[in-house]
């Protein structure tokens, strides 16, 4: 007996979340120096982390043995200042992946489903599919989501609405006035979830305070991280701001102790160092500049990003992917977002992000 048939079938039909090559693997599959290995395939922050981060992590070492306040009160306060909401309101988890499966699992199951955009983080169909629910994909406009016919897609057994902005791989962004005329749209019964992971990458007069809009949606879900520009991808700390009522389930089916101690204290002080996350910024938008124009010389189109990353159109990326890999530079295939021709690649420092032009044209000519 296959004990694997144990198992419903549309658990055993998932095909797993594949993340990043970890640099270490990249050294031992090719023989390559670590040191001498660039990654560039997971959307982290090349420059680490601020010095208050890591002064409260190292003050928090001395506390490991025992367990992580289960309720994150310290984290939820400087939450709760920054962004004007009631405590109530805001739910921690292991990541933001966390939290969004947290509403996957407070809110779907057998008979109901969810829409979400073709191109869209593989979380959500992930999510959706692991509870039994039906995946409604609506095809893309331009590579972005195209909100009318997402809206127009929702069914009577429609729970939730996956909507994420800047779009993960493809750093599309959909403004302000386009997807509250979409939120507006939506049904009251039904959960839209906003998932702001590059909200801090935004130029200024391009976002606006989606936050506000709690008081007027109540079936609005805004999920955030700590692991882009706050550079805690490490250690996995994200929330989610919602009516207390949806905080309320999603915290129900929460893990107790879902975010360790050592996060909660870094989180908190990440908070705090705006000035480490507006360098971030401005590096990151250097950085893309550099790649654009990289890829502009190669004759090489690129889906214009508001992220800290770029999707670049390579043709055979299967096979430019892997003579890169040779070449110690790690970015990430998208084939499986269908987007077979595309490679995206994370906006690194200055240096690494010569390395991967110098790398990606030997491997185009190769």
């Amino acid at each position: 007996m296959d004990l694997c048939e144990l198992s419903p079938s549309y658990v055993r039909s998932i095909a797993p979340y594949q993340p990043g090559k970890p640099i270490s693997e990249l050294a031992r599959e090719m023989g390559l120096e670590e040191k001498n290995i660039v990654k560039l395939a997971s959307n982290e922050n090349p420059r680490g982390i601020g010095p208050r981060t890591r002064a409260a992590i190292d003050a928090s070492l001395g506390d490991v043995a025992r367990y992580p306040d289960g309720n994150g009160y310290e984290l939820k306060v400087a939450l709760s200042k920054r962004y004007g909401v009631e405590m109530s309101s805001i739910v921690l988890g292991n990541g933001s992946n966390d939290v969004l499966e947290l509403v996957a699992l407070a809110l779907l199951g057998a008979g109901r489903s969810a829409v979400f955009s073709q191109h869209c983080f593989a979380v959500y169909p992930l999510a959706t599919q692991a509870r039994g629910a039906r995946s409604i994909a609506v095809a893309a406009k331009d590579f972005g989501h195209d909100l009318d016919a997402m809206a127009a897609a929702i069914t009577n057994d429609t729970y939730v609405v996956w909507v994420a902005n800047p779009n993960n791989p493809t750093g599309t962004y959909a403004f302000p006035e386009q997807l509250e005329a979409f939120v507006r749209r939506v049904p009251e019964r039904v959960i839209v979830v906003l998932d702001e992971a590059y909200n801090e990458y935004l130029p200024a007069d391009t976002k606006t305070d989606t936050v506000k809009w709690l008081r007027r949606y109540p079936n609005l879900v805004i999920t955030r991280t700590f692991s882009k520009a706050y550079g805690l991808a490490g250690l996995r700390v994200g929330y989610a701001l919602a009516h207390p009522s949806v905080a309320d389930v999603m915290n129900r089916v929460r893990q107790p102790f879902n975010v360790n101690s050592i996060a909660l204290a870094a989180a908190t002080a990440a908070l705090g160092d705006m000035e480490f996350v507006a360098m971030s910024y401005a590096e990151n938008l250097q950085g893309l500049r550099q790649i654009e124009e990289g890829a502009k010389a190669m004759g090489l189109d690129y889906i214009p990003s508001f992220g800290n990353f770029l999707t670049i159109r390579v043709g055979r990326a299967g096979e430019v992917y892997k003579r890169l890999l040779r070449r110690g530079v790690i970015v990430r295939p998208v084939g499986g977002y269908e987007l077979p021709e595309h490679l995206r690649v994370t906006v690194g420092t200055p240096a690494e992000n010569e390395m991967l032009l110098a790398a990606l044209s030997a491997s185009l000519k190769e």
